[in-house]
């Protein structure tokens, strides 16, 4: 089964079995929603622990979630650095807007000019600030960092494993 990250739990919170959160994910209210199921992945262990979460809350820039059957920071404890994840078949389409891909969607394509000339492959995606910034391995070159506006980025097609740029003055 495949698994995508939604979270990482930094530490626990109070003693009624909170745990603090933090999302890695466009849709926190969705994946950490009363009943949702996430699985904690364990640096140490072999298989990741089933969870179904019972509260959550935001305090400040983390959320605090507790979960069904873990009703104090003794059974919590434990889920420290855990990574939290939702298994693919979680992953719905009816998320995304027209035009918006899941970062695992984008990560691996090719990309190519509107000329038609292969750049290298999306190997990372940054989210500095007010766009996300693809960075495209080159070759034999050094990374190029593209940003992602209506500018640069004109086509993206899944089914052709391939995003159409047009580079900027100065990008390249």
């Amino acid at each position: 089964m495949t698994y995508y990250t939604v979270g990482t739990i930094v530490n626990t919170h109070g003693i009624k079995g909170e745990v603090r959160v933090i999302a890695t994910t466009d849709f926190p209210q969705k994946r950490f929603a009363k009943g949702a199921v996430l699985w904690a992945f364990m640096p140490n262990a072999t298989q990741p622990t089933k969870l179904t979460v019972a509260t959550v809350r935001q305090h400040k820039q983390f959320y605090l979630l507790s979960f069904t059957g873990y009703p104090s920071i003794n059974d919590v404890e434990g889920f420290k650095t855990a990574t939290l994840k939702i298994s693919e078949d979680e992953l719905q389409a009816d998320d995304l807007q027209p035009g918006e891909y899941y970062y695992h969607q984008i990560v691996g394509l090719d990309v190519v000019t509107v000329a038609g000339d292969k750049l290298g492959t999306v190997k990372e995606i940054l989210s500095p600030g007010a766009n996300d910034v693809w960075v495209v391995q080159r070759p034999g070159q050094s990374d190029l960092l593209l940003p992602v506006i209506d500018q640069v980025v004109k086509d993206v097609d899944l089914d052709q494993h391939q995003v159409t740029v047009e580079l900027m003055e100065g990008l390249d």
